[in-house]
């Protein structure tokens, strides 16, 4: 189990002022997910769970071939999805600094009225609670920001979803001792940094 906060990997890390946002559970940087020393990444797949681009494509290669067997392994719900919108799915983390590897489906945005906010919900609630199963021994997890690279969810209305769900979560459950949001780029930033002044 790594501890709270571990140091931040030099390769790739940066961020818009001195420190990163943070509060007691929570904080917000810049930097390359597939780096970071935490106890599970979340990735930002798609149903298939068979590797795609931008989070995704990083993380199945940071991890090497292991983890798209793993994902193979996994049972299909119905033919070609192995983790329906909402839900979360886990595997070991391979060749990456985090032992484990939670992978969720964000919804694509289609103009926020045909369930979206629910299902993006839906993706930080299940992947905190599968976290949060004592036989993976999880304390420290960083996240995406879910769907808002090709999926094209509003950025900042993903954020204060991510925000509030974290948030929410770990009010009731002390098996957490820290959450991460990856952001990339200023604006995913700044957008996180806002929504974690709300919520």
């Amino acid at each position: 189990m790594i501890s709270r906060f571990p140091p931040f990997a030099a390769h790739g890390y940066n961020h818009f002022s001195d420190s990163p946002v943070m509060d007691d559970r929570i904080n917000i940087v810049e930097a390359d997910i597939t780096d970071l020393e935490v106890d599970a990444i979340v990735n930002a797949a798609n149903p298939t769970l068979l590797g795609g681009g931008g989070v995704d494509g990083a993380i199945h290669r940071s991890a090497g071939p292991g983890l798209l067997e793993a994902c193979r392994a996994l049972s299909e719900v119905e033919p070609g999805v192995r983790c329906p919108t909402g839900e979360a799915r886990i595997t070991p983390g391979f060749d990456l600094p985090a032992r484990w590897v939670i992978h969720t489906a964000g919804p694509i945005w289609k103009g926020g009225k045909v369930g979206e906010a629910e299902l993006l919900s839906a993706c930080y609630r299940n992947s905190l609670e599968l976290a949060t199963d004592p036989s993976y021994g999880i304390a420290s997890i960083a996240f995406p920001s879910i769907s808002t690279g090709a999926y094209g969810y509003p950025l900042e209305q993903a954020a204060n979803i991510a925000v509030k769900e974290v948030r929410e979560f770990l009010e009731s459950n002390a098996t957490l001792e820290a959450v991460r949001f990856v952001c990339f780029g200023r604006e995913a930033y700044e957008s996180y940094r806002l929504a974690l002044g709300k919520y």
